[in-house]
């Protein structure tokens, strides 16, 4: 019994060192999808001196247990292994196929007494067609991850045009703003003097309104002060008077034409409602004072009217 590590070779070649594994070929398995795969498999195994009696005791020889131990452990498990997968899922996980097996095979030989030093994967033979998919679906990947590649390029060159693009009109564009906002700040000052200038227009002509309405019920309160001091005859002559001493006329006038019975001051009066109508139309829009009463003419008496003297001959 070989107390040294021996190294077992599912393959066409065998160990130089041994003839234990002349029997053994590639394990053939089929994946899910029918394709057929030819592995080549090396596993080491060792047989500690201290277990030596124990292992012969169970298997007899060192033989036994490759052909009738580890050929149907190794070939069962990677069989039913393939049939679950993909032909591109097993060379996918090429690495978790064999870790799986080491730990399979593992287990099967620690109920002999005799240990796993490792499991490795040689080679995969692919069946021709599988070569051709597989072929094919790696110039597409490659071709796709080219054109990929050249689209990156092309979004970066324009990328790239356009920051110099940008950074050789930084100066058009920085004057440009300049422009738009001397343009709206002139726009805004504009649009505040004529806003001030409505404002004043505004709040002058609603003061001069004012005023001219505060002098015209000052005016009428006065007419009726003195209405109710004097009375209406007697306010209307004062009014008057007033009136034609600050328009500069001659009050007296120049022909002046005595009547009897109160009649000079009928001429007075009329002279004066004159004036005042000629006041009244240089007046403000508006503005309307009070207008005096005609004097009460004075009864007349049944006294024969006195005839001037015949001219003298």
């Amino acid at each position: 019994m070989p107390t040294a590590i021996l190294t077992l070779n599912w393959a066409e070649a065998t160990s130089e060192a041994h003839n234990l594994d002349r029997q053994l070929k590639q394990i053939v398995a089929k994946s899910r999808e029918g394709f057929v795969f030819s592995i080549d498999l090396q596993v080491q195994i060792h047989v500690p001196d201290t277990k030596a009696p124990k292992v012969i005791s169970m298997v007899g020889t060192m033989q036994n247990l490759v052909n009738e131990v580890l050929q149907a452990a190794v070939g069962n498990h990677f069989r039913d292994k393939l049939q679950s997968m993909q032909a591109v899922q097993f060379i996918e996980t090429r690495q978790q196929v064999q870790e799986q097996a080491f730990e399979h095979i593992k287990e099967k030989l620690d109920d002999y007494q005799v240990e796993t030093k490792g499991v490795y994967i040689q080679d995969v033979v692919f069946p021709p067609d599988m070569v051709r998919v597989l072929t094919e679906r790696e110039i597409a990947r490659q071709e796709i991850e080219t054109y990929q590649k050249q689209k990156d390029a092309q979004t970066q060159r324009i990328a790239t045009e356009q920051a110099k693009g940008t950074a050789d009109m930084q100066a058009q564009l920085a004057t440009s703003k300049v422009g738009v906002d001397i343009k709206q700040n002139n726009a805004n000052a504009r649009k505040a003097e004529a806003d001030g200038e409505a404002t004043y227009i505004r709040d002058t002509g609603a003061a001069k309104g004012a005023e001219v309405e505060a002098v015209g019920m000052a005016r009428a309160k006065a007419y009726k002060e003195q209405v109710l001091a004097l009375g209406q005859g007697p306010t209307a002559l004062v009014n008057a008077i007033d009136a034609v001493s600050k328009s500069g006329q001659t009050f007296v006038p120049n022909i002046l034409l005595v009547g009897g019975g109160g009649q000079t001051l009928e001429g007075l009066a009329a002279q004066l409602m004159g004036v005042l109508q000629s006041r009244q139309e240089k007046e403000p829009a508006g503005f309307t004072p009070a207008q005096p009463a005609a004097p009460d003419k004075p009864k007349t008496t049944d006294a024969p009217e006195k005839k001037p003297p015949p001219p003298a001959k």
